[in-house]
């Protein structure tokens, strides 16, 4: 399970493309991983697939709130940013395991502060700065779920 794909993302417009193609080939109980540095985008990114999916209200980075709930359609999704955790224990004492299910989709930011504690992506999409406008994706399958991601990008 180790495929990889790379999208260069040469300004934000691009981020929204690769949001709105996401969105169109979700399906439930996908488990997300958005790694970068602060500012790369991944909440952009997140904003994008919702929108894709036809969703109109706010989009917010759940970086304070550490967690926010969306039904959009038929589908609930979970979007985490585990940023300003101290420990990975923060993610089992907040009872977050539970959102991670058959039924909805979970997406989380930062899971590296939660590293050894929190199970396997799906997939895992990891953000790079090229220059000030630019990024590159890498977009890794982890999971036959994963896969089909994947081959549904290229």
């Amino acid at each position: 399970m180790n495929k990889e794909i790379s999208i260069f993302l040469e300004n934000e417009k691009n981020t929204s493309e690769l949001g709105l193609k996401l969105s169109k080939i979700l399906s439930p109980g996908l488990l997300f991983f958005l790694k970068g540095d602060l500012g790369v985008g991944k909440t952009h990114l997140v904003r994008s697939i919702f929108f894709g999916l036809g969703y109109k209200g706010k989009v917010k980075s759940p970086s304070y709130s550490l967690f926010e709930h969306y039904n959009i359609g038929a589908m609930n999704f979970n979007h985490f940013d585990l940023y300003r955790f101290q420990t990975p224990e923060e993610w089992l004492s907040a009872g977050f395991n539970e959102y991670i299910n058959e039924h909805d989709i979970t997406i989380i930011e930062w899971p590296e502060k939660a590293d050894g504690i929190l199970c396997s992506p799906d997939i895992e999409i990891e953000m790079i700065y090229d220059n000030e406008i630019s990024r590159t994706a890498f977009i890794r399958a982890k999971s036959k779920k994963g896969e089909v991601i994947c081959r549904g990008l290229v």
